[in-house]
């Protein structure tokens, strides 16, 4: 008997390794395309926020010079015959634009010192080491001025704070120390902040529409829930620029609604409904609501009738028995549409763009504007991961609020 069973165990054993075998064969797969496709390219895009090497491998020899250079005064002469030395080696010539690019971030018009300084170099009588000094300063004057070097040493390193302050409207100062840039180029806190608020109006706007509309889904009748569901799920149906370009034509001045409203007497002139805030919100809204209306439903699905019977059995008010048992049951589902629709909602590039005024730019603008613009990948990724941490930030708190394990539906 003892040797029946042990073999029993044993092949029950095997068939679960053998299950499991068959689970990873099967999502193996589309976990190997999310690595290659997804998560290694995020990975990779998010290291040049703070991985910077283009000047270093450009002027490997100017690095090493510089590195020693202490200040307050200019470099010695060895490191001017470096910088030359750089600048004249043929073999680095794509390697000199990206890098005189990174340094054009530190300090504006630092491109155009380090081409003129190649063009005048590569004219110059350059045959004696004691006299390069002169000839590099003779090339451009801008090598005689310290912060010129300060900078250059600055982004000599491969791992800089420079995007993560510029995303933060802070630049590194003539003493190495952090301070706030100008008044005139503050625009990214701005920015977040307009975002986040955005977002949250949204949010709070969807889940004031769509808890009751979740509620009537379950309520209705079935050939009327099915109506409604249809009319939830309509957005889905058709591109996103469809939808905010219909928009831009219903808000217009000519539009319909405000040939209703002046039809009918109700306003005397057109409403000012589209390239505003107010078209923002009205178009984002009707994007997002059904990613606020469907976890909710889910949920509420899920909560029997008898609950509420139950608290008006003993006495309960139906609002505080609403108050005291319902919303708490459905707060789980109210924990992830909220956080689904923010989510969406913060990172939105198309509609503020083409349905808001110049002041509602998102920060998702910024981010495509350095992606696809400028080719400023590490500012781009440096306000990126920002914005991920906020998320991350805001995830963390409602988790901590309602339960992680609630929101994602594990309880």
């Amino acid at each position: 008997m003892e040797h029946a069973a042990v073999i029993e165990m044993t092949s029950i054993r095997k068939a679960q390794h053998a299950a499991v075998i068959r689970s990873f064969l099967l999502v193996f797969p589309l976990v190997g395309y999310l690595i290659v496709f997804f998560v290694a390219p995020l990975c990779l895009v998010l290291l040049y926020s703070f991985y910077s090497p283009e000047v270093s491998r450009a002027f490997p020899l100017t690095s090493q010079q510089i590195d020693r250079w202490q200040g307050p005064d200019i470099p010695d002469s060895d490191t001017y015959l470096a910088l030359a030395a750089d600048l004249l080696n043929p073999e680095s010539e794509f390697l000199v634009g990206e890098a005189a690019r990174r340094l054009n971030y530190e300090i504006s018009g630092f491109r155009t010192v380090i081409s003129r300084t190649k063009r005048n170099l590569a004219a110059a009588d350059i045959s004696n080491p004691a006299a390069l000094k002169e000839e590099v300063i003779r090339a451009d004057p801008h090598w005689g001025e310290v912060r010129y070097w300060a900078a250059f040493k600055r982004a000599t390193s491969t791992v800089t704070p420079y995007y993560f302050l510029a995303a933060l409207d802070l630049e590194v100062n003539g003493t190495g120390g952090i301070s706030p840039v100008p008044e005139d180029r503050r625009i990214f806190v701005s920015t977040f902040l307009r975002s986040i608020w955005i977002a949250a109006t949204v949010t709070l706007i969807c889940l004031v529409l769509g808890y009751p509309l979740a509620y009537a889904l379950i309520s209705l009748r079935p050939e009327f829930s099915a109506l409604l569901m249809f009319s939830v799920l309509l957005p889905f149906w058709t591109s996103l620029l469809v939808r905010t370009t219909a928009w831009i034509v219903v808000l217009s001045q000519e539009g319909i609604i405000n040939s209703l409203l002046t039809g009918a007497a109700i306003v005397d002139a057109p409403l000012n409904l589209v390239f505003n805030r107010t078209g923002v919100f009205i178009t984002m809204v009707h994007v997002l609501l059904p990613f606020m209306v469907l976890p909710i439903l889910s949920v509420m699905r899920g909560v029997s009738s008898t609950y509420m019977k139950a608290s008006s059995s003993l006495g309960a008010h139906p609002v505080r028995g609403f108050l005291s048992v319902y919303l708490p049951l459905t707060m789980p589902g109210i924990g992830a549409g909220c956080m689904m629709t923010f989510i969406i909602a913060v990172g939105y590039y198309v509609t503020p763009l083409l349905v808001g005024g110049g002041g509602d730019n998102m920060i998702s603008y910024f981010i495509a504007f350095y992606t696809n613009e400028t080719i400023n990948w590490g500012m781009a990724a440096a306000i990126g991961l920002i914005l991920l941490a906020t998320v991350l930030v805001l995830y963390a708190s409602l988790g901590k609020l309602i339960g992680v394990s609630k929101i994602v539906g594990l309880n």
